[in-house]
């Protein structure tokens, strides 16, 4: 047991590189990307990035402890632990997911700057925040660490411990490949979700500018039959008074 909490992966035998458990590192990244993502809709549907900053701030307090100070401290990383306390452990590599949260921290300090100390709202903010839920979504549901696989262009010794064993394996097995009716299926299905998709959105088109043009129509004649003068403010000589009045005029 290690007595010093500043350090990076754990060491275990018959592993010549420290490592992570890397089903907590999947549901600590999922942990974050269901977070992120209800952030990111509340500021784009509704236009209030309050909870935006909250969860900017959360993240970065979040990766700043797993690289300074201890991945096994940090707060999602915890949550992630409890979460897949009941499975067997998958060692994964600590040096990439190293280099990869790095990679996560300089993106959760630019969008602190940004957005909590400057206030900037714009197209950076949206790169950096869809960027942040690619990487946590391909982590989280694929396993699939994409600044991983960056790794090995910035140094000698290639990663090692990836996570499905992608680092070593050289061919697939048979249940892995795809064959060529596969692909022809994802093709017809998405030709085909996208003309029933695309006829029913015209239909619903065409229905919603009939009913608004009948709104209208209705609109119009309750305005004309509104701006009636009555017998008696005409008798009255009140007939433009009346209109002033009734908001004709």
């Amino acid at each position: 047991m290690n007595n010093n909490i500043f350090y990076f992966g754990e060491k275990v035998d018959n592993y010549d590189v420290k490592v992570l458990n890397e089903r907590e590192v999947r549901a600590s990244a999922g942990i974050l990307f269901l977070f992120a993502f209800i952030s990111f809709l509340n500021s784009w549907l509704v236009g209030d990035f309050t909870f935006t900053k909250i969860f900017v701030i959360a993240f970065l307090i979040d990766f700043s402890i797993r690289i300074f100070i201890n991945p096994k401290y940090s707060p999602s990383m915890i949550l992630g632990r409890l979460a897949v306390s009941n499975q067997k452990v998958e060692y994964v590599g600590a040096p990439q997911k190293k280099f990869a949260w790095s990679i996560g921290l300089i993106l959760a300090i630019s969008m602190f700057y940004l957005l909590v100390v400057k206030n900037v709202i714009g197209p950076v903010n949206l790169f950096i925040c869809l960027t942040c839920l690619l990487l946590l979504f391909f982590e989280s549901v694929f396993g699939i660490c994409i600044a991983c696989k960056i790794y090995d262009l910035f140094h000698q010794k290639k990663a090692k411990l990836c996570p499905g064993n992608v680092c070593e394996i050289n061919s697939k097995e048979e249940i892995q490949k795809t064959s060529t009716v596969q692909i022809i299926i994802m093709i017809l299905f998405l030709i085909l979700v996208y003309f029933i998709s695309n006829s029913a959105l015209i239909g619903t088109i065409h229905g919603l500018q009939a009913q608004s043009a009948e709104t209208t129509t209705l609109l119009e004649k309750s305005a004309e039959k509104k701006c009636v003068v009555p017998d008696w403010a005409i008798k009255m000589g009140h007939e433009e008074k009346w209109k002033l009045h009734n908001g004709c005029k």
